[in-house]
C-alpha cells in the first residue's frame, strides 16, 4: 500500500466535547456498521481540539489500517457537510450498475418462468428465458446469469418441474 503525506490539512477536525462523548460511546457499545465505526476511529484521531489527538492521515491510515484517502474524505465531509454526514454511509446511484429487470419487468419473467415450458421441452432453462424475455420485448437485453440472480430471488426454483416441498419417506424397519 503506497501511502502519501500530506503537509498542509485543508480540512481541519475540530470536535466540540459532545461530539467527542458521541463518537466515544458510539465506539464503546451498540451496534453500528463497521464503516461507520471506522469513520468515528478517524475522526477521534484527526480531532486537533485540546481533547483530541491530532494525528497526520498517514499515521491514521497506518494505525486503522485504511487508505489515506478515506481518512482525506472523511475530513473533507466533517468540514463540509457536518458532523452526521461524516458519519453516513453516502449512496451514489451514479455508480451502481442500474437494474436490468425492474419491479414489472421482473414479475414478467417470473410468470414466464412459472408458465409451461416450450414444445419438446420438460422445464425452462436459463438460457431458453434469456432468448424468450427478449424475444418477448420484456427486456432489451439480458444474460442466463442475470435471470438467473433474478430468480434466485424467489424461495423456490422456478426452473424446476415441482415447486413444492418434498417430503421425506419413511423408510421400512429392518
Amino acid at each position: 500500500m503506497v501511502h502519501k503525506q500530506i503537509a498542509v490539512k485543508k480540512y481541519v477536525v475540530r470536535l466540540s466535547g459532545e461530539e467527542r462523548e458521541q463518537l466515544q460511546t458510539m465506539l464503546r457499545g451498540g451496534k453500528h456498521a463497521a464503516r461507520k465505526l471506522l469513520k468515528a476511529r478517524i475522526l477521534l484521531k484527526a480531532d486537533v481540539s485540546e481533547a483530541g489527538d491530532g494525528w497526520s492521515d498517514s499515521q491514521i491510515a497506518e494505525a486503522l489500517d485504511t487508505s489515506v484517502d478515506t481518512v482525506a474524505r472523511t475530513r473533507q465531509r466533517l468540514v463540509e457537510e457536518g458532523f452526521d454526514a461524516a458519519l453516513a454511509y453516502k449512496y451514489s446511484p451514479a455508480s451502481a450498475r442500474p437494474r436490468i429487470f425492474d419491479g414489472a419487468a421482473e414479475a414478467k419473467l417470473i410468470a414466464l418462468a412459472c408458465s409451461e415450458p416450450p414444445a419438446g421441452r420438460a422445464r425452462w432453462t436459463l438460457q431458453l428465458l434469456e432468448e424468450k424475455v427478449v424475444e418477448l420485448n420484456i427486456v432489451d437485453r439480458a444474460s442466463d446469469n442475470t435471470i438467473g440472480r433474478t430468480l434466485k430471488k424467489t424461495n423456490s426454483n422456478l426452473t424446476c418441474k415441482s415447486n413444492g416441498l418434498s417430503r421425506p419417506t419413511a423408510t421400512p424397519h429392518s
